[in-house]
């Protein structure tokens, strides 16, 4: 993957960034110019991308976070803040999956489960990003929905309610911020070939393509250099929109 250094000098604040999109987004970040500090739960697996970043000539910290523990999350930020000086962007790319159940047949506690993950993640991440932006004088916010974030998806009624909200407090956010110098956008991919996809094997996701008017699957590095974008000055009078990286799969005909 290659890109150009779009975000010389910035410090981005990655989440989810252990694996998938999330990894792919804090190499992306990292070989557009920015200092990147990694956040997820298992400390491990961003220790070693940052490692990786920073052989490379990047710079990069792993912070270990629980993006639903508001106390994690604000020390994420301080931290982000204490080692680099400020915080200019924020991908807020953590969220969970779940297995297609009709609405009915979920508990409550799944039901509080999706929601938390994939809602109260992106609402906590700004509540504690944004100051900090607003300090450094403004800056970027991407935040992760999904194509099921922007019509149904049969059997994920957590997950789509959780990014049809992240739609919401991403236009809800842009208007508060807008005249403070802080731009908020969200991403919504199609199908794109992560760990779990990849298990599916190809004949699955000849399938899938068929679908998609590109006629593949995407690829966690095209999500990555969509925010990378997004949070440069090339997108600088983009705010409260929603990107889809889905092959043009949104624009019409069959679903999945």
């Amino acid at each position: 993957m290659t890109t150009r250094r779009l975000l010389e000098g910035k410090v981005a604040i990655v989440t989810g960034a252990s694996r998938s999109i999330g990894a792919a987004s804090a190499r992306a970040f990292a070989d557009a110019g920015a200092a990147v500090v990694l956040a997820a739960r298992t400390e491990a697996a961003i220790r070693a991308i940052a490692q990786d970043i920073e052989s490379k000539g990047g710079k990069a910290i792993a912070v270990p976070t629980d993006v639903t523990d508001p106390e994690s999350v604000a020390r994420l930020v301080e931290q982000a803040v204490a080692r680099f000086g400020r915080v200019d962007i924020a991908f807020n790319n953590a969220g969970a999956g779940q297995l297609p159940t009709p609405l009915a047949d979920i508990s409550f506690e799944d039901f509080e489960i999706g929601l938390k993950a994939n809602l109260y993640g992106a609402f906590l991440g700004m509540k504690y990003e944004i100051p900090a932006m607003l300090a450094a004088g403004g800056g970027a916010i991407v935040n992760m929905s999904s194509t099921a974030g922007l019509q149904g998806a049969p059997g994920m009624g957590p997950y789509a309610a959780g990014k049809h909200g992240v739609v919401a407090l991403t236009k809800a956010a842009a208007l508060d911020y807008g005249k403070r110098n802080i731009r908020v956008n969200a991403i919504a991919p199609g199908p794109i070939v992560n760990e779990q996809m990849s298990q599916l094997g190809e004949e699955r996701l000849q399938q899938i393509a068929r679908f998609v008017p590109l006629g593949r699957v995407g690829r966690v590095e095209e999500v990555a250099l969509a925010a990378v974008w997004l949070c440069s000055d090339e997108a600088s009078f983009i705010t409260g929109a929603v990107l889809s990286v889905d092959g043009g799969r949104l624009a019409g005909g069959a679903g999945i």
